[in-house]
């Protein structure tokens, strides 16, 4: 399992998809279902990491540092694995030499490619 697969299971993504696919055709004289499908798909990101870093006694600015994050999802944090997922995410080489700029365009990829799956990421995080 990839370590952005990680990320995505622990926010919830993909449970449940497969199964509102079916519910339409059975509902289709009620209009009301449809709609209902849409929601359930989309993983509400920002709520998520709200509730964990209430529960969590360290402060963790997830929405700043990729370090933060991943603790918050209790995921490993350290630079070996911040880098396996840099390479994994793409990132430019440049980057991967200078661990500051290198967090940087994690954070903001992981958070771009949240929304991208089914996040719901607000535009100021991106």
């Amino acid at each position: 399992m990839s370590f952005f697969s990680k990320i995505l299971n622990k926010l919830g993504f993909g449970s449940g998809s497969a199964a509102p696919a079916a519910t339409p055709d059975a509902a289709a004289s009620a209009p009301a279902a449809a709609p209902a499908p849409v929601a359930i798909s989309e993983v509400d990101v920002v709520a998520q990491l709200e509730g964990l870093a209430a529960k969590n006694p360290q402060k963790l600015n997830w929405k700043t540092s990729i370090v933060d994050l991943l603790k918050l999802l209790d995921l490993d944090s350290s630079l070996d694995a911040r880098k396996g997922l840099a390479v994994e995410l793409g990132c430019p080489a440049d980057k991967l030499g200078d661990s500051a700029q290198m967090n940087m365009w994690l954070h903001k990829t992981v958070l771009q490619k949240l929304a991208a799956n089914g996040g719901n990421i607000p535009k100021e995080l991106l």
